[in-house]
């Protein structure tokens, strides 16, 4: 099999030369500097309003929001769901595969988590696929299925762009439509516990959001736990060290839990998970529902892009899965001495990742926020050998080809000094699936190669356009 990128429309397609107009005529409009200043004035007095703040600074410090043609997100929506149904295939799969598990890198500690039944069948009922659309194609990078973030941070955002002084003006001009994902997020929660219950339950559930104090996305939590509330649902903010288990019902403060809205990593609670065991007790015993469950972290894994392009498992695939397997995720293997195929040539895998560092990442199978991550086309030969021996040595690294990347112009904002300037950004756009349909999205801009909030870079709403009729 050959694993290649595929367009998603043509160089000169209706929907790029309609955005290519719409993004010149957004940043035309902020020529007039009155009302400039006016939108970044709104756009500041709204983040702080809405606790929009990420480690101390703006999470939004742009003052464009990312926009994405309106049949260009129809045929997005389309191939996420596909890929997302290969991936539910890939789990069921592993759950009865000592072979997958160890091909996915999953340890024993892991395996004796993923066991555990979650009482629902959907791998990861809530998950963002991390991407890039560009003029040629639409390739993935990554997979969140663990433990998704952002959802709240986008909605807030884009209640706030859609009141810039400059987006109404741009709106008279173009049809734009919003995104929303906390509505979605609560009803993944609600039906997971439907299913869970295996009935309807009599009364609205308590949901906690369980995570690890004091981190950066505490400011989400608290927008989801006041959404849930407004919406009927008693919610609460909680660490695993303030659970406690009585045999028959998860508790946090005295209050008993339904439902763990669980945004803690299996590798945060790993190393406390002795220490503070209620969560797994609950789980185990089948006490509690949780979403995502610790069965997630089968997908959770960079690794499954290395099941998902490997010959050897594609007999788990339908034919339209295929296709789309190989037009929009990138050739990945686990790094290791072994033999394999790329584009349908044997290879040696180390010798050939030596020569091949132009197009080629190296990164950890489980890891996030752009740790350990190695870049070969921006790495000099010697950075680039030491970089593999660091994969071979930890033993749980991928290589994985390079994709087709997007950028684009944005204004950005510095400082107090409210000024704004006009820079290339990497653009990565991440659908977020609940029960494996497309809902929302959001964007993480970056100057640099890597996209994402930990490391620097800033999130915008995407924003679906089309230009309106007469």
């Amino acid at each position: 099999m050959i694993f290649r990128l595929s367009a998603l429309h043509s160089p000169l397609s209706t929907p790029k030369i309609m955005l290519k107009k719409a993004v010149a005529y957004y940043h035309e409009l902020l020529e007039d500097a009155e009302l400039a200043e006016a939108s970044r004035r709104e756009l500041d007095e709204g983040l702080e309003r809405a606790r929009l703040i990420f480690g101390g600074r703006r999470l939004t410090p742009y003052l464009r929001p990312h926009f994405v043609a309106e049949a260009d997100w129809t045929r997005v929506c389309g191939i996420c769901e596909t890929v997302w149904s290969a991936l539910q295939k890939v789990k069921d799969a592993a759950v009865e595969s000592d072979e997958l598990l160890d091909e996915l890198g999953v340890t024993e500690i892991e395996k004796d988590l993923v066991a555990i039944d979650p009482k629902y069948r959907t791998v990861s009922p809530t998950a963002r696929l991390d991407s890039f659309l560009t003029d040629n194609a639409y390739s993935y990078v990554e997979l969140n299925g663990e433990s998704p973030a952002g959802i709240a941070y986008a909605d807030s955002a884009t209640d706030i762009f859609l009141e810039l002084p400059v987006m109404k003006k741009f709106a008279e001009r173009y049809e734009v439509r919003r995104l929303e994902g906390r509505s979605k997020l609560l009803d993944v929660l609600l039906r997971a516990y439907e299913e869970y219950l295996g009935r309807k339950p009599e009364q609205r559930p308590v949901i906690a959001i369980v995570d690890l104090r004091d981190l950066p996305t505490q400011q989400e939590f608290e927008l989801f736990r006041d959404f849930f509330e407004a919406n009927g649902c008693t919610a609460l903010i909680t660490s695993p060290d303030e659970l406690e288990f009585d045999g028959e019902r998860l508790y946090t403060k005295g209050v008993a839990i339904d439902i763990v809205y669980k945004r803690l990593l299996v590798n945060e609670y790993l190393p406390i998970m002795e220490k503070y065991p209620a969560l797994v007790d609950a789980y185990r015993a089948g006490a509690v529902c949780m979403v995502n469950s610790f069965r997630s972290k089968l997908i959770h894994k960079k690794a499954v892009f290395a099941v998902l392009t490997n010959e050897k498992y594609a007999h788990l695939f339908n034919d339209e899965e295929l296709r789309a397997i190989h037009a929009h995720i990138p050739w990945t293997r686990k790094f290791r001495e072994e033999k394999t195929v790329n584009h349908g040539a044997e290879i040696d895998l180390v010798d050939w990742t030596r020569a091949n560092k132009s197009k080629l990442v190296l990164k950890p199978n489980d890891d996030y926020g752009g740790h350990g991550i190695y870049i070969g086309w921006v790495s000099t030969e010697a950075e680039w050998e030491e970089a593999m021996k660091v994969a071979l040595v930890d033993g749980d690294y991928l290589v994985q080809e390079r994709v087709e990347t997007s950028k684009e112009s944005f204004p950005m904002l510095f400082g107090e000094e409210n000024r704004f300037e006009f820079l290339e950004q990497l653009v990565d756009l991440d659908p977020l699936l609940y029960f494996g349909k497309v809902g929302s999205a959001f964007t993480r801009l970056s100057t640099t190669e890597l996209a994402n909030v930990s490391s620097g870079g800033g999130m915008v709403p995407t924003l679906i356009i089309k230009e309106k009729n007469g």
